[in-house]
């Protein structure tokens, strides 16, 4: 039998982060020599080099915006996580409960957090508290919807047999559901912590409108208003590295805790 060649295979690891580098080193090249080429003004798209000069030059302004808008970040998520599992946990106990309050959850969700934000920041005068509810608001309804899909989503043999032996509801619910669950409850994690860094942003938008301004959101503003359109593209690059590095974190964190027992991760 022939040895499997395939570098995906051999070594999934390296590709797994060198196939999406390559790309993307690829992309930033063609994007540098079409601006080139074209001479692109930078007030209309900036060349990428241009953009890291940029955001060395303004290094310890942008982070210190960073800071303010990832306290903004890790507040809800830790919030929209207490929240979202005491929800969770509450829905699992009884199917009438969950099918009353459910469609409460959904509402939660679709409606824009741009419409709302305005009201949120006008009801809540400490600005800190007004930003952190907006995006607690956005990244709440994954984890809801996650943890309680993976409560329900027991083996019915194991159900039984746990009946069988006359297992409490605590007893089923610490050793079946909530090991069955987290598989899901990361997947929530993942999606939520996204939201909140988008949440947070958002919320920044609106408040900086109206004048308060101190994360990236607003550097993202006072850039577009003053047509400096490298600050603006770097602040922009800050938060998607943000929401790349706060996945990376929220996946490490299911492979710690997966990597041992469940298929999802053994591989």
């Amino acid at each position: 039998m022939k040895p499997n060649t395939d570098p995906l295979v051999n070594r999934p690891g390296f590709w797994r982060v060198a196939a999406p580098l390559i790309i993307g080193i690829a992309l930033l090249l063609m994007w540098q020599i079409v601006c080139t080429l074209l001479e692109v003004p930078p007030y209309l798209v900036p060349t990428p080099a241009l953009i890291v000069k940029t955001l060395a030059a303004d290094w310890s302004m942008l982070m210190a915006s960073l800071l303010v808008t990832l306290k903004i970040t890790f507040l809800a998520f830790a919030l929209a996580v207490v929240l979202g599992v005491a929800i969770a946990f509450v829905f699992v106990q009884s199917r009438f409960i969950e099918i009353s309050l459910f469609p409460y959850a959904i509402i939660l969700q679709v409606t824009p957090i741009v419409a709302i934000a305005p009201l949120i920041i006008i009801w809540v005068k400490d600005t800190t508290a007004a930003l952190t509810v907006c995006a607690t608001i956005m990244a709440l309804f994954p984890i809801i919807s996650n943890t309680t899909l993976g409560l329900r989503s027991v083996n019915p043999g194991l159900l039984n047999l746990f009946r069988l032996n006359k297992a409490t509801r605590w007893q089923t619910l610490r050793r079946l559901r909530i090991p069955s669950a987290l598989p899901y409850f990361f997947g929530g994690l993942r999606i939520s912590s996204g939201l909140a860094l988008i949440g947070a942003v958002v919320a920044e938008f609106v408040a900086g409108t109206g004048g308060t301004g101190s994360g990236l959101a607003y550097q993202i503003l006072q850039a577009g208003f003053q047509l400096n359109i490298p600050r603006l593209f770097a602040a922009l690059l800050l938060i998607t590295l943000t929401g790349i590095l706060l996945f990376w974190l929220m996946s490490a964190l299911s492979r710690a805790m997966l990597a041992g027992w469940h298929e999802s991760e053994m591989a």
